[in-house]
């Protein structure tokens, strides 16, 4: 395995484990909302994030299923993962 293989593989991990970690907050906020109305302001911001490490976990699994299989295409879907990752840093970069 090459070193790309396991910073991308990293990154997979890491984008794939905070996806099923804002779903289940999702779903904490889905069954708690009608308890805690105050719940209902932070649906947009946790949807945001939910879909952004989403795209991340998609896009990164692809990139690393073509680096083990050698794809020509394999740093194309590297370049797309650099992007991805600087869109999440410009996205949550304090203002």
């Amino acid at each position: 395995m090459t070193p790309l293989a396991v910073l991308i593989g990293i990154v997979m991990g890491s984008a794939v484990t905070i996806t099923l970690g804002l779903a289940l907050v999702l779903c904490v906020f889905l069954l708690m909302g009608q308890e805690y109305p105050a719940l209902g302001r932070e649906y947009g911001p946790l949807l945001q994030s939910f879909f952004l490490f989403l795209t991340l976990a998609f896009v990164s699994s692809y990139a690393f299923m073509g680096i083990l299989r050698l794809r020509p295409w394999r740093f194309w879907a590297v370049t797309v993962v650099l992007l991805n990752v600087a869109a999440l840093a410009w996205h949550y970069w304090p203002r």
